[in-house]
């Protein structure tokens, strides 16, 4: 699966993308920001409010109890605003 970052959340994070197996007893989108929280301070410092990113399964918006499979590419943001 491939996860890319954007804005403050790559920012935290350090890098734009990685690419990862789906993690035994991962199943959501939801379960997925809880298993990356805990692979880096800085991964846990970007999914420490969970309610303020946007997530994106293959390139659509997706609600956080979305279930995914390991060929999924997701994407996590931050909410956008246009003016």
């Amino acid at each position: 699966m491939k996860i890319r970052y954007f804005a403050w959340v790559r920012d935290h994070i350090g890098q734009a993308e990685e690419d990862i197996s789906l993690p035994q007893g991962v199943s959501t989108a939801a379960d997925l920001m809880a298993h990356l929280a805990g692979q880096s301070s800085g991964h846990a410092r970007a999914f420490s409010n969970t309610a303020s990113i946007r997530i994106a399964i293959n390139q659509q918006f997706a609600p956080a109890d979305s279930l995914l499979s390991d060929t999924d590419e997701i994407a996590f943001f931050p909410p956008v605003t246009g003016g």
